[in-house]
């Protein structure tokens, strides 16, 4: 079975693409996983989403950041902001067991 990109070199990679055509990016991106494995759907694959205009002072867990997750992923923005409220203690506040 011959590449389905370039038509010359036997297939040896998934999607049906030769060793070379598979890891040249632009080239792998215009061809889909034929696997019934593969994880499909939106915010999955190499292409990156805009980031949300604003942070959320919304908590991780909370109604409120599961909403703000859903417009976001409505909106094929990028799920996470990099300023975005976190549960994260500084560690001095830390019990230590012992």
């Amino acid at each position: 079975m011959k590449c389905r990109h370039c038509h010359e070199r036997p297939v040896s990679r998934s999607r049906g693409l030769c060793w070379k055509c598979f890891y040249q990016p632009s080239i792998r991106a215009q061809y889909p996983s034929t696997s019934k494995f593969a994880r499909r759907g939106e915010g999955i694959g190499c292409i990156q989403a805009p980031l949300p205009a604003f942070p959320t002072t919304a908590m991780p867990g909370t109604p409120a950041k599961i909403t703000v997750l859903a417009e976001r992923a409505r909106l094929k923005q990028s799920l996470w902001h990099p300023e975005d409220a976190t549960d994260v203690s500084p560690a001095s506040s830390v019990p230590r067991a012992g």
